[in-house]
């Protein structure tokens, strides 16, 4: 098969490794000259060091190349250029299987990247590959688990069939919704573990964040039409996990630096990397508002990362709310 992997970030590359390891003709696309010179020099990806590229990757910036006769295409740009991107591809002849796996919202709608790409490519069904999944690790070969989400439950199948490895189980879901919604704020939550570790907070209080947090993340999903039992799997509490507490979360770096009192920006800087939590959460607020949702941690973080609120004193904000009953 030749999958055609649009951007060339961690993931979409540690996908290309994955792929290439089962023996598919794998194109990953870059919209950045130096950045497919840089690889091809290094024979690495920076973000990756260490992992070295198959010699049977191809690496290009020439989309009729990339996807030309494509069997699948998986979207692998940050969330704020999915919708540039799936411009540029619009009007191409696309294969049935288009994969998501980019997290976040549209900022403007706040729409789910899946309803955003299925809008611009006028197709339908598309599906959304996401769980707790450091690219560090899955282009090392560490075993980890994954949902295909698809309202079509055999282009889940596909989809599960095409990635399925000794060492990347994927399981099948039909709630893209609620996939989705976990997905993305679980980056809100793993900046707000951040912040509280760079205060110097303990464990206690990061319990209690990603705890009242995945309430949050509930609250919303079901809201916006998810299934409530799909938090309580790999894209919701298992994605809460790994982004809250790991090393590799950049996220939760970020998190750290505003907590020891950087700005947005510098922290932003400093990571070097997309840090989505903090786009996403100005869209997650802009969601509670729409539906009607209590999220008083949402709505703290956006003041700390919109508005200069002091990270201590949010703390101090949230643990004073009125009382309530679990």
């Amino acid at each position: 098969m030749k999958i055609a992997i649009l951007g060339s970030g961690g993931w979409g590359t540690a996908l290309a490794i994955l792929l290439c390891r089962k023996q598919c003709d794998v194109f990953l696309w870059s919209a950045f000259h130096d950045e497919i010179e840089k690889m091809q020099q290094a024979g690495e990806n920076p973000l990756l060091k260490g992992v070295s590229l198959p010699d049977a990757l191809h690496l290009s910036c020439d989309l009729d190349e990339v996807l030309k006769a494509a069997n699948a295409v998986i979207i692998a740009v940050p969330s704020h250029v999915v919708k540039q991107v799936c411009e540029q591809i619009k009007d191409y002849n696309l294969p049935d299987i288009i994969i998501c796996v980019a997290k976040g919202f549209e900022e403007e709608s706040g729409m789910p990247l899946s309803e955003v790409m299925e809008q611009t490519l006028q197709k339908q069904n598309i599906v959304v590959l996401s769980g707790p999944t450091h690219a560090e690790e899955v282009a090392r070969g560490v075993p980890t688990a994954i949902v295909a989400a698809c309202n079509d439950l055999e282009k889940a199948k596909k989809v599960q069939d095409l990635f399925m490895s000794p060492v990347f189980r994927v399981y099948t879901n039909t709630d893209v919704i609620g996939v989705q919604v976990s997905g993305a704020l679980k980056n809100v939550i793993a900046l707000c573990a951040g912040i509280s570790d760079g205060i110097g907070n303990g464990d206690n209080t990061k319990a209690a964040l990603m705890t009242r947090g995945m309430a949050e993340i509930i609250r919303l999903g079901k809201a916006m039409g998810g299934r409530a039992e799909t938090f309580s799997g790999l894209t919701g509490i298992g994605d809460l996990i790994v982004t809250c507490t790991s090393r590799h979360s950049r996220n939760r770096r970020a998190g750290i630096l505003i907590g020891q009192g950087e700005d947005v920006e510098t922290a932003k800087k400093d990571v070097g990397m997309v840090v989505e939590g903090i786009k996403t959460c100005k869209c997650a607020y802009m969601l509670a508002k729409k539906y009607n949702v209590e999220m008083p941690i949402v709505e703290t973080a956006y003041e700390v990362l919109y508005h200069g609120k002091n990270p201590k004193q949010a703390v101090i904000t949230l643990m004073q709310r009125d009382r309530k009953q679990e």
